[in-house]
């Protein structure tokens, strides 16, 4: 959400223990007073035209039909992912923000908007289908299924982010204009979050028309096609450290070529591993174990446990002894960076230097499933030519034991999550490539 962005997935640990992403209030009003959303105030989409699809559209999809989307932007010095979805009648284009570690899809909205960033686009022109206060898909935003509804006929909800960032709204239906790779066009209507009061901490924030969240939960896009019969409860991407890349929803992928762990059953929110990982350094044992692990796609960078950093850090440095590599103190990019003889142009400058980290899950103590970060995902080269650390201590930031993948130390892999199998998969591919025929596998 911000260069350097920190996942969502931190209020776990700050607001409940229930492991959910985010929490939601009960009805809050916006700055401007107002008690009940009126969308036709300023409403261009119609929610008279139906979106639902017909069962001669439905009959030409299979069990492998999906959705593949372009992503742009990297790691540093972007900091982000996006992708262009079409919402709305006739549909418009906006850039979201990419986020497995939540749920909830919306959009800067102008209903009118009390407080917006800037954005690429025109702010979201809200349709008149408000999700019912009472409706399944507004229980899933909530921590509980105790909640006030002020406004029956209206979902109120309040998300925040670890990174103090928030948005507060209401739930509404509107088309998404989806192309499927069976060469399908379809016009879904699905629920996305109409924000109109959204609070940047950061006053450099990039501009954004909203989040694409991909989490487990029922508000997921890809949970919400699943309902409607398209296209399995799987979603993936594929992140390029040239920056770029794709992500998908369905079946885009070959299973026998990807390394597979189980998700785990207590965490429902998250894409967090069943079982606990050891930490290997250069293919040997670091004496670090018992690290539990989330993936998520909302933080630039992968964060670890205070002890497991510790003891990366004085692996790091002892390896880079005797190493034409001395650290850089001036250069506050990342809290640990490193100069050359020159500066450096290039991650595959100084990979030489550096060796693979691994972490090594164990399903039920069988077997053990490996998660390779080679130097280029889990470095960076600085703006200043140095070479920079991009994992960081997970409890400087309130993460206490939790152990965070982003993005970095996913890039040139495709990832799936599969929440119909319950399983995380992973595997070297060239993400310089987005699939386009029905018929392709990564």
């Amino acid at each position: 959400m911000k260069s350097g962005k920190l996942g969502i997935l931190v209020l776990l640990v700050l607001f409940s223990s229930s492991t959910c992403s985010a929490w939601f209030g009960s009805k809050h009003k916006s700055s401007s007073g107002r008690s009940s959303f009126r969308p036709d105030e300023a409403s261009s989409s119609s929610s008279s035209s139906s979106s639902s699809s017909s069962p001669y559209i439905l009959n030409r999809f299979r069990a492998g039909s999906s959705v593949v989307f372009p992503v742009h932007g990297n790691v540093y010095p972007v900091g982000f992912y996006n992708v262009t979805l079409n919402i709305g009648q006739p549909p418009r284009p906006y850039f979201l923000d990419i986020d497995t570690g939540s749920d909830l899809t919306w959009l800067q909205c102008d209903a009118p908007c009390s407080r917006c960033s800037q954005t690429p686009h025109p702010l979201y022109r809200p349709s008149n289908d408000l999700v019912p206060c009472r409706h399944a898909l507004c229980a899933s935003l909530h921590l509980s299924d105790n909640y006030d509804c002020e406004v029956p006929h209206q979902c109120d909800y309040e998300v925040q982010y670890a990174d103090h960032y928030s948005s507060l709204g209401v739930l509404l239906h509107d088309v998404y204009t989806l192309n499927f790779t069976n060469g399908v066009q379809l016009k879904v209507r699905m629920a996305l979050g109409c924000g109109y009061d959204q609070i940047f901490p950061d006053p450099s924030h990039h501009p954004l028309d909203g989040m694409l969240g991909l989490g487990r939960g029922k508000t997921s896009l890809t949970s919400q096609l699943n309902s409607q019969g398209l296209v399995r409860n799987v979603i993936g991407h594929c992140l390029s450290a040239q920056g770029g890349g794709y992500i998908f929803f369905g079946d885009v992928y070959d299973s026998f070529r990807l390394t597979w762990t189980p998700m785990s059953s207590r965490d429902y929110k998250h894409y967090s591993v069943a079982g606990a990982a050891e930490l290997l350094f250069g293919g040997k044992k670091s004496g670090v174990g018992n690290l539990h692990a989330v993936f998520d796609t909302g933080s630039s960078y992968t964060y670890f446990n205070s002890y497991a950093y510790q003891v990366l850090i004085s692996w790091l440095k002892k390896e880079s002894g005797g190493k034409p590599l001395k650290e850089a103190h001036d250069d506050q990019t990342l809290p640990l960076c490193w100069r050359g003889r020159r500066p450096f142009r290039s991650i595959y400058e100084v990979r030489k230097y550096f060796k693979p980290i691994v972490l090594s899950f164990t399903s039920n103590g069988r077997s053990k499933a490996q998660f390779e970060m080679l130097p280029e995902a889990y470095l960076i080269v600085s703006n200043m030519g140095n070479v920079c650390l991009g994992i960081l201590n997970g409890s400087e930031v309130g993460m206490g034991d939790l152990n965070l993948i982003g993005d970095i130390s996913m890039l040139n892999k495709v990832m799936v999550f599969d929440n119909d199998k319950q399983l995380i998969g992973w595997a070297p591919a060239d993400c310089d490539q987005v699939p386009k025929s029905r018929d392709v596998s990564i």
